[in-house]
């Protein structure tokens, strides 16, 4: 979708002012937010590419005037009540109306278990022989399309060529996995090599690269 979160080649949005020794968390409150993203992942009612669309698909005020960890709380809400988890009046008075289902509560990520779930992550490579659309050195294209759902493809790239400058081998396409639980569709990711002037035109620096990785639902020939 484009969203504010899409900002790749904007201007206007100031410097990016690096924080020296920039603390994990700037305040408790971050921490708990962060903790609970993990707890209610880790009932499996959505994966990481719909937890992600949640967090982006926000009023472009509302998410520009948000901090990281606001966006992440606002993000989960919107998890929670699409999951049927809580309902928006629970939400709203900040009381259960009752206890999670027995077999969510039995999900439970306890302090303990952090380390090794954070540690073995998720696994979103796939064993599919799915031949390559594209090989190494072949010119493509990112297709002009501004979908409304969740997509990879930066916004600054849509109708831009590039050329194959590597394949990584068969992930789950991202861009469907944000649609539901069940749809991990196979396809091949390949890393694409954009000259600045392509992106930004003649004013850009004539020996800049950016590399983009996208799946093969992002690309055709260019004709």
């Amino acid at each position: 979708m484009n969203g504010a979160h899409d900002l790749g080649g904007m201007h206007g949005l100031g410097p990016i002012n690096a924080e020296v020794d920039e603390p994990v968390f700037h305040h408790e409150w971050e921490r708990r937010v962060m903790a609970l993203n993990l707890a209610a992942g880790a009932m499996g009612k959505w994966n990481i590419d719909i937890s992600r669309h949640a967090r982006e698909n926000q009023p472009p005020v509302q998410y520009l005037a948000s901090s990281y960890y606001q966006i992440w709380l606002a993000g989960l809400e919107k998890l929670l009540v699409n999951a049927a988890l809580i309902t928006a009046d629970e939400l709203s008075s900040g009381t259960a109306a009752g206890p999670l289902p027995e077999d969510l509560a039995k999900r439970a990520l306890t302090a303990e278990a952090v380390p090794e779930v954070l540690g073995r992550g998720d696994n979103f490579t796939m064993d599919d022989d799915i031949p390559q659309q594209f090989a190494v050195g072949d010119r493509v294209r990112v297709l002009n399309n501004h979908p409304t759902h969740h997509t990879r493809a930066p916004r600054y790239t849509r109708g831009h060529k590039g050329v194959i400058e590597r394949c990584h081998g068969v992930f789950v396409f991202a861009d469907e996995n944000a649609k539901g639980q069940n749809n991990r569709i196979p396809q091949n990711i390949y890393s694409v090599c954009f000259t600045a002037r392509e992106l930004w035109g003649p004013d850009a620096a004539p020996n800049d690269c950016v590399y983009v990785d996208l799946w093969d639902g992002h690309l055709e020939a260019p004709g």
